[in-house]
């Protein structure tokens, strides 16, 4: 963990240090699309390989309970880019999306306080936040779009049937996608970190690199020996497989694009197809993140560079009926969280549930600028350090159009679908696959009744439009 020092030790230091601007940290952020929480080996979900990312693990720490606020259309990653790339809860984040040209004038995102603060900024592959890049980083290399190819691809809709020809190839380049500009995206990702390594290796200035995969968002296309690497018999059914979810129309998602990737009801075989490519092009994805972690040796700067690797939201892909992230399950609020740098602890697992964003003030105070009282998440510094075991008295989950709502507070998770007034309850210790709803038994009524006075005032302090 990170160590406090008494505070005479703490100005000594800061006296060595004056005199030494340029050894700031690097900054080096890892983001990922759709990748929930259990497909990283190490700790211990699933069967896959991502020897890289459990390099990291391994190296560092993993925030284990790391949550995004969900978002307020289909394209959640939407919200959660704009979010950490400004600070904001959902719902400001969300109202301040048409005034981004604003917040850029005044030199208010992410990147641009860490450039005012001396660091040399680079970005490539994922955007999907309505501002310019180039006036935002310093160096901007192959910005992509939300996602692959065209938004309609119906080869890959309603897909597979058992016993029926699969119309849709993840290798076959004529369905683009991935694969569309000759190379794969995720290594073009990996290409254009390894040559801005390269430039920031002669360069006296600390840097910050946002380095944003699409993988692993559909169409998740991946070359045939990553697929190779996961025969169906390998693969598993989620514990929460379900044929339908109950709610999903409640829910606003039953025919949102996500989720008719897969045929209705859902079946095992389907499941498994998904999931196998879900796993190859995260398996693919992690070698191309390995590519990036030995350009960063070899530039000389590892040793003084903080790495964070995430994703804007999780995934279904077969949980609870679920194909797609516009839930309120665990799979699709939570990702993994993994920090690596000089002061932090190796193989270190961190149960406090905080934010993906929290990334954001973290890599501010890391960088020795103060955190603007505009940014309301929190560094994950003070709980690294051992002294915040609580981020969040509450976590808070919503998905538009006033369709869903979820709020955990302490062990137990409310999710409330207000169009049907149903709600589902669940407790997250004993029961973390969400497999055993206690909203409807007698002895949690108590519970439920707490939990929905206590939502009732929490969605004033965040600017929740639901009536």
């Amino acid at each position: 963990m990170f160590k406090i020092a008494p505070l005479s030790c703490l100005i000594a230091l800061l006296f060595t240090l004056s005199g030494f601007a340029a050894e700031k940290p690097n900054i080096l952020f890892i983001f990922a699309d759709d990748q929930c929480y259990d497909t990283i080996a190490a700790l211990g979900y699933t069967d896959i390989d991502t020897p890289n990312l459990d390099r990291l693990a391994n190296q560092g720490t993993a925030f284990t309970q790391t949550y995004n606020m969900g978002g307020w259309h289909g394209a959640i990653c939407v919200a959660s880019r704009t979010m950490i790339n400004t600070g904001r809860f959902l719902w400001p984040a969300r109202d301040l999306e048409p005034k981004l040209s604003q917040e850029i004038n005044n030199e208010r995102m992410w990147s641009q306080l860490l450039r005012n603060a001396g660091y040399e900024t680079f970005f490539t592959g994922k955007w999907h936040v309505k501002a310019d890049t180039g006036a935002i980083f310093d160096h901007v290399s192959h910005v992509r779009p939300g996602m692959p190819g065209p938004i309609y691809y119906p080869e890959a809709y309603g897909r597979p049937v058992e016993g029926q020809p699969d119309p849709w190839d993840a290798t076959d380049t004529k369905f683009e996608g991935f694969w569309a500009g000759g190379r794969h995206w995720s290594e073009v990702v990996a290409d254009n970190a390894e040559n801005f390594m390269e430039i920031t290796s002669r360069s006296e200035k600390p840097f910050f690199m946002y380095l944003a995969f699409n993988a692993p968002h559909d169409p998740r296309q991946a070359p045939q020996e990553y697929l190779d690497r996961y025969p169906l018999d390998r693969i598993e059914v989620p514990e929460s497989f379900i044929p339908e979810y109950p709610y999903a129309e409640a829910g606003n998602v039953k025919e949102v694009r996500d989720e008719v990737l897969a045929p209705y009801p859902r079946t095992e075989y389907a499941v498994k197809v998904h999931r196998r490519e879900y796993y190859a092009i995260i398996t693919h994805m992690d070698e191309q993140i390995g590519r990036i972690l030995d350009a960063l040796e070899k530039s000389g700067k590892a040793d003084n560079t903080y790495i964070f690797f995430t994703a804007d939201h999780g995934l279904g892909v077969g949980h609870h009926g679920f194909i797609g992230k516009q839930n309120m399950y665990e799979h699709s609020l939570r990702v993994p969280l993994l920090v690596t740098g000089p002061t932090i602890d190796k193989g270190e697992r961190l149960d406090t549930r905080v934010y993906l964003q929290d990334i954001m003030p973290t890599s501010l105070e890391l960088a020795g600028i103060p955190v603007p009282e505009y940014v309301e998440f929190k560094s994950l510094l003070p709980v690294m350090a051992g002294d915040r075991d609580l981020q969040y008295d509450y976590i808070y989950g919503a998905y538009e159009p006033g369709s869903q709502r979820a709020f955990i507070s302490q062990d137990y998770k409310m999710i409330h679908y207000p169009t049907i007034d149903k709600y589902r309850l669940y407790n997250l210790d004993t029961d973390p696959l969400e497999l055993n709803d206690l909203a409807g038994k007698s002895k949690y009524e108590g519970t439920l009744a707490k939990m929905k006075s206590e939502f009732s005032w929490f969605m004033g302090r965040m600017a929740d439009p639901l009536k």
